[in-house]
């Protein structure tokens, strides 16, 4: 209570005994607290009082009328300090500073004054004014006893080297140094070193580079569960860290899964494979030109080059993608935005065999043929542009991500006069390609209650439009809802689009994907013990076609009815949080059901079935 300005705060206990207990209450009379009435600021160092006078952006932080708190006045000498370690000041800290409070007699009045000593050293008797320190060297040396070279180039440890020869010393740039080297995969750790000159302001640096193994191989084994099919999955991965020693990184990954598939007649086998390669390659730095120095030393960037085969064998159909990328990420100085551009992003996806069977059944026969589930089973070719901008304080978030894909290969196709195939759509070497644009926005807000509980609300909303050269959406880029992350009452792909009603359950997977999405969430997240945590939530959302197609009945999106297409869950959850990664258990129900008309089937909050409307998820990490 004193520490938040209530001097003169007391406190009264009262005991009542209950056999062998005793209740204790404990009584607080804060009576009124203590108000600044004026501040002074006492600095004895002239130097330091004219660099602070001379800068306009530092403001008082102490200011007359507001509550003597002892937390403000810690705060307020921090930034002191703060200024000052960052201006050349290397010796300077808190104990140089302290204040003097006087009280009015008869009053709740201080009178303060913040003193700011001169430098008192233990060899001199008169105290002197602080020593403002330049860096005059800066050198580098292997922090490795065994080897000393530092396997990086010179022009790598420079440009993420933030302390510089002819510059007064800074606390801020020291720690900028750290954080660039502490992010090259290359870096083992990083030391760095003052050592004053005599008799002068002057300071030699010595950063110290230990460097990580050039290389490494990690072989992992992990079960697979998809809707109920078991298999396993086997990766093996080479990382070189150092590839033209500015801490490149280059992944090679080989991947092989396998599973039993059930409940399929009428195909030869009855086993899911699938075989995968995967190299990548990341500068920790633009590879971009006209870029300015200042620039690329302000934010963190990396640039990432990539390129993938992806073979799958199933009963039905046998698939192949390829794919390659370039893209960009970085940083800004606040460590709060984050952005991306997927500068270039192709995948082509062929299927080189289809069985008789499942042509036959879904892509062929006039009475289940099914448009959207032909258009995926076909070869066709993606070339997309993306553009994202993420930002989170720790008290809120924002995602934001666009794409657009086909423009240029439209336009260079109008131009050159490609011709067409029988449905009317350009083709690139007999090869259709996809033509959209997508857009995703998240907002996430935290409400801190205390210690243990947090209150959070989550929205989501998605939009994907073909249009020019394609009238479906790619399967990859169309939304799905229900599942971990989304109405929690509704297993993946369970819910929508609409007031959809599935008729045929084996190919659900395709129907129940939409051009558009909405999510609603609320959960309530409380510490339960050691480290289990609980967790109360209601979940809205839904999906929707953006045009009308004869599979998806009900599925288009109207203004004038999309609430009542909204689905509602809510349910609990308990988490188990290891530190590195939390394990989630949620258990939704539906509350509000839109594929039904009747009060009793669309409300299902009024009368629930365990059997009808319980939906249990399993997964890795917090929804949102």
């Amino acid at each position: 209570m004193r520490n938040d300005g209530y001097l003169d705060a007391d406190i009264a206990v009262s005991t009542r005994k209950k056999g062998k207990k005793i209740d204790i209450t404990y009584l607080v009379f804060p009576g009124e607290p203590y108000v600044i009435k004026d501040i002074k600021y006492d600095i004895r160092d002239t130097v330091i009082a004219g660099l602070l006078k001379a800068d306009k952006n530092f403001v008082r932080g102490l200011r007359p009328g507001t509550v003597f708190n002892v937390n403000s006045l810690d705060q307020e000498r921090k930034r002191i300090v703060d200024k000052l370690i960052n201006n050349g000041y290397y010796r300077f800290n808190k104990d140089f500073i302290t204040y003097n409070a006087d009280t009015v007699s008869g009053s709740k009045d201080i009178n303060l004054t913040l003193l700011l000593h001169k430098y008192q050293d233990q060899n001199q008797k008169d105290d002197t004014l602080h020593r403002r320190y330049t860096i005059r060297n800066v050198v580098f040396q292997s922090g490795d006893p065994e080897d000393s070279v530092i396997h990086l180039r010179k022009k790598v440890l420079i440009n993420n080297t933030f302390i510089e020869s002819g510059q007064p010393y800074s606390a801020k740039e020291l720690q900028k140094t750290y954080n660039h080297f502490g992010r090259l995969q290359a870096v083992k750790y990083t030391n760095i070193g003052f050592r004053e000159i005599p008799d002068s302001s002057l300071l030699d640096c010595r950063i110290q580079i230990s460097t990580n193994k050039p290389s490494t191989i990690s072989f992992q084994p992990e079960g697979t569960n998809t809707a109920g099919d078991l298999g396993a999955a086997l990766s093996l991965t080479y990382q070189t860290k150092n590839l033209f020693r500015g801490s490149e990184l280059l992944s090679l990954e080989f991947r092989g899964a396998y599973e039993a598939i059930k409940g399929l007649e009428g195909y030869a086998n009855e086993n899911f494979e699938e075989y995968g390669a995967e190299a990548r390659l990341l500068f920790p730095r633009f590879i971009a030109p006209f870029l300015s120095r200042k620039f690329r030393r302000r934010v963190t960037a990396t640039s990432e080059v990539s390129i993938s085969y992806n073979l799958q064998n199933r009963p039905e159909y046998h698939r192949r993608v390829l794919s390659a990328a370039w893209r960009y990420k970085w940083n800004d100085a606040n460590h709060h935005d984050k952005y991306q551009i997927d500068l270039l992003d192709l995948n082509y996806v062929s299927m080189p065999w289809i069985s008789e069977r499942f042509r036959t059944d879904y892509l062929e026969n006039a009475t289940s043929r099914n448009a959207i589930l032909r258009y995926n089973y076909e070869n066709l070719f993606i070339m997309k542009f993306g553009l994202g901008y993420s930002y989170n304080n720790g008290r809120y978030a924002i995602k934001a991500y666009a794409e657009t894909a086909g423009n240029l290969l439209n336009l260079s196709s109008h131009v050159l006069g490609a011709s067409r195939n029988d449905l009317g759509v350009y083709q690139l070497f007999n090869i259709a390609f996809a033509q959209y644009a997508k857009a995703d926005f998240e907002y996430t807000k935290n409400w801190k209650i205390d210690y243990n509980n947090t209150l959070v609300f989550h929205f989501g909303i998605g939009v994907a439009y073909p249009y020019g050269n394609s009238t479906i959406l790619p399967f990859e880029k169309r939304y799905f809802s229900g599942g971990a992350n989304s109405v929690r009452g509704w297993n993946v792909r369970g819910l929508g689009p609409g007031r959809y009603v599935e008729r045929d359950g084996n190919i659900n997977f395709i129907n129940q994907t939409g051009d558009m999405k909405i999510d609603l969430n609320i959960e309530y997240r409380t510490h339960l013990f050691w480290k289990f945590n609980g967790a109360l939530f209601v979940d809205a959302g839904n999906i929707w076609t953006l045009r009308e197609y004869p599979e998806q009945q009900g599925g288009m999106f109207r203004f004038d009815h999309f609430v009542k297409d909204m689905a509602v869950s809510y349910g609990m959850g308990l988490r188990f949080n290891f530190d590195y990664f939390i394990l989630r258990f949620d258990f939704g129900m539906k509350a509000v059901n839109p594929v039904y008309t009747t009060k009793k089937e669309h409300y299902p909050i009024i009368n629930p079935k365990l059997s009808r409307d319980l939906t249990f998820h399993f997964a890795v990490g917090l929804p949102f």
